[in-house]
């Protein structure tokens, strides 16, 4: 791979890790698109490059990552469900990373966004803070987002969704999505790049790193732009895109 390709990667994944357009499917497809093979080490590229994500989120919400207990008590709570069953099920989830499995959740979830945003209203009793967020409707979050396991899915795009039914606010959602990214992604990043390492070579760490500064740089951009659209705009445009990106991946590679 060269420097270009893992910056446009890089570009790809910071934008994507957060909306809820799953990430995962666009990497597939832009890879397909640049003619790069998805070996293991590409595969672990992918993976790896998530961490400058996770980075960009620590950058935003330091003040509330390192000084809120409250918060962290809840994000454990959350990720129980997807650290257990991920553990269990580790080699039946990366045998379900196939172009008709992406093609098929993205088309599924943007349904699910269209539907659920036309009966969808943000009332005032809806939850407002992450730090009232009840540990029940915590674990239950987890449990959407467990469901991002099946490629194309997207972790983002389930946790968001889990939010708005059990009655958070769409930024309370969205916000609470990144946050759980930092304890999620950095477990199974690190696991698959520990179970990889040896299968990368010098010139992929250079190119590893300039993914990673990439990735970084435009998840910061994203989020922050991100959370100025939720204000005023419903999640119907993500529906409408995932349903289109779901037929082009079936008319690329089926």
């Amino acid at each position: 791979m060269s420097v270009v390709e893992s910056i446009i990667l890089g570009i790809v994944e910071g934008i994507t890790e957060f909306l809820p357009v799953s990430s995962t499917g666009h990497l597939i497809l832009v890879s397909k698109l640049l003619g790069i093979q998805q070996t293991d080490v590409h595969k672990a590229f992918e993976v790896s490059i998530q961490l400058g994500s996770i980075l960009a989120v620590v950058f935003i919400y330091h003040h509330k990552i390192f000084r809120n207990i409250e918060l962290w008590k809840r994000l454990i709570v959350a990720f129980i469900p997807t650290g257990t069953l991920g553990f269990l099920l580790y080699k039946l989830i990366k045998g379900l990373f196939n172009p008709y499995v992406v093609s098929v959740m993205l088309i599924l979830g943007g349904i699910a966004f269209i539907l659920i945003e036309l009966f969808y209203r943000e009332k005032d009793h809806h939850i407002d803070d992450i730090n009232k967020i009840p540990y029940s409707k915590a674990f239950m979050i987890g449990l959407f987002q467990s469901l991002a396991m099946i490629p194309g899915t997207s972790r983002s795009g389930a946790t968001i969704i889990g939010g708005l039914l059990l009655g958070l606010k769409r930024k309370t959602a969205a916000e609470f999505s990144f946050l759980l990214a930092v304890p999620t992604m950095l477990v199974a990043t690190t696991y698959d790049i520990a179970k990889n390492f040896n299968s990368f070579q010098t010139d992929d760490f250079i190119t590893l790193g300039v993914g990673f500064i990439t990735a970084f740089i435009f998840a910061v951009i994203t989020i922050k732009l991100f959370l100025r659209f939720i204000s005023s705009h419903s999640f119907i445009p993500f529906g409408i895109y995932r349903i289109i990106l779901g037929l082009i991946f079936l008319f690329v590679f089926l």
